[in-house]
């Protein structure tokens, strides 16, 4: 009876919020568009409207392939520049002492305190000036500003729980600062590159706020595509689709992570 208790309230949550509308998208997408927005009835006059011809138009369009692997680049491009900017700053907090630790987890955390649009509509104001607005660079730079603490915060977890002793006794052994740092502290800080990579890449991949407000319409991403289909074209069965497809991507891309840690772990 406690096992049901403890499990229950997560597993409705995950029934209702994702499960459910997992399988509505799921439906929609076999769906033909109403003639003014909404979905046609799957059964009319007795007989089924389903079809893939939303498949059949994604796959008959190399376009949609070229959105997709932009926008798989643009979230690759800003984990890497995140992770190269988080684990040095997530390191420096660890080894700080405890009074200026808690103050620098406080400053990592304090933009996110404030509003989303504002903190964007700030950029737009610091990228007009420079010509910079309307452009990768754009795009790029607000991403890694937005979700710099999704990295630092998971690297700053893992970093903090290392061992000292194992770094002293490198160095009693005669390993050099960077022997240290590249056999002990990077691989024992493996599990929080993967988290915080996990927490940048995945919201990235499907972001539209940003690259509308930043990017304009020069660089349309798969996140900005879904939205016009479901606000602005008004073709739910094309939207449910490619975001089927997008959740397929991040999905197969998490199992492979996944199978990548489990091998590493085995090998070593």
């Amino acid at each position: 009876m406690t096992k049901w208790l403890v499990s229950l309230p997560p597993t409705l949550f995950l029934v209702v919020f994702f499960l459910a509308p997992a399988l509505l998208m799921v439906g929609a997408s076999f769906q033909q568009p109403g003639d003014f927005g909404g979905l046609v009835p799957a059964m009319q006059d007795g007989q089924f409207t389903l079809s893939l011809e939303t498949y059949r138009f994604f796959l008959g369009d190399w376009i949609y392939a070229e959105i997709f692997g932009r926008s798989f680049l643009v979230a690759a491009t800003t984990t890497s520049i995140c992770l190269l900017l988080a684990y040095p700053l997530a390191l420096l907090i660890a080894r700080s002492g405890q009074r200026h630790r808690n103050l620098l987890v406080l400053l990592v955390i304090l933009p996110l305190a404030s509003n989303f649009l504002i903190r964007i509509y700030a950029w737009i104001i610091l990228l007009g000036p420079a010509n910079l607005l309307y452009t990768p660079f754009a795009v790029i730079a607000g991403m890694v500003y937005v979700h710099l603490p999704f990295m630092v915060l998971p690297l700053y977890n893992n970093l903090e729980q290392h061992d000292p002793a194992l770094l002293e006794a490198a160095q009693d052994l005669g390993a050099g600062t960077w022997t240290r740092f590249w056999r002990i502290t990077l691989p024992l800080s493996l599990p929080g590159i993967w988290a915080g990579s996990a927490l940048v890449f995945i919201p990235v991949l499907g972001m539209f706020a940003i690259p509308e407000l930043l990017g304009g319409t020069r660089d349309l991403l798969i996140g900005n595509l879904i939205k016009e289909q479901f606000l602005d074209n008004r073709d739910w069965p094309l939207g449910s689709t490619l975001s089927l497809l997008l959740t397929a991507a991040v999905l197969a891309l998490a199992g492979l992570s996944a199978k990548a840690g489990r091998l590493r772990r085995g090998s070593t």
